[in-house]
């Protein structure tokens, strides 16, 4: 699918990324370039809210920011516990807002969409995610329950063992490919549409950018609401109650 060009004469390439060699690693320059402006965008989100917050009238965006955070503490009370993990919070409202604003960048116009795009299309950033947040999940799980962390890979019995690793090397795999393969089906329907005559491409090009807001939505929810069941798990004890 990397190698596939939809269209040789237009240069339509899907997969493909401009690359420099660095210290002997390829880095994809769109990725790199568009996770930094997602990243600035966040910080910039964050410190205009630090500085505008008010305890009086809120305005839009101090009041989109409360209700996903609200929505969140509340999703972590039920499921991980605030005292037990106090940093899941700040973690899944950062993942969330990032994931956002990192799918919603499939928006950015197509002459630019060479070296600014949705960075989430690329997998090598969707596994650092998941692997991140996987990784995370077993530090806590171990800091918080020691040694007895580790006897829910055995499951109800021990023949289910083999089963319950399985799942746990499965889900940084399941949690990006999910991001990815849905960020990624935009950047190829975008692709084919734009093979379209010029004259009527604009109006399937528009209806399917608005579609991919509310794709790029909803992976960010899946993916911070995931991460908060993981979490979850890596304490079942705090969990349950």
């Amino acid at each position: 699918m990397s190698e596939h060009v939809l269209a040789a004469e237009g240069g339509i390439q899907v997969g493909q990324h401009p690359q420099v060699t660095f210290l002997g690693l390829t880095l994809n320059v769109d990725t790199m370039i568009s996770t930094v402006i997602a990243a600035l965008i966040v910080l910039g989100f964050a410190v205009y809210l630090r500085i505008k917050a008010t305890s009086g009238v809120p305005t839009g965006l101090q009041l989109l920011f409360e209700a996903v955070t609200d929505q969140i503490e509340r999703q972590v009370e039920e499921n991980v516990g605030i005292r037990t993990a106090p940093f899941v919070v700040p973690l899944a409202v950062a993942l969330f807002f990032f994931i956002l604003i990192a799918n919603w960048m499939s928006i950015v116009p197509h002459a630019f969409a060479d070296y600014v795009g949705p960075p989430t299309a690329d997998v090598n950033l969707t596994f650092a995610l998941a692997f991140f947040v996987i990784i995370l999940v077993h530090i806590t799980g171990f800091r918080t329950r020691g040694v007895q962390y580790f006897r829910h890979f055995l499951g109800p019995v021990p023949a289910m063992a083999p089963i319950e690793v399985i799942q746990e090397i499965v889900r940084p795999f399941s949690l990006s490919l999910r991001l990815f393969g849905n960020i990624f089906a935009g950047t190829v329907m975008v692709s084919i549409i734009a093979l379209m005559p010029e004259f009527i491409h604009w109006l399937p090009t528009t209806a399917w950018k608005l579609f991919e807001l509310a794709i790029g939505l909803i992976q960010a929810i899946i993916f911070a609401v995931l991460t908060i069941v993981y979490f979850a798990g890596a304490n079942p004890e705090e969990g349950a109650h």
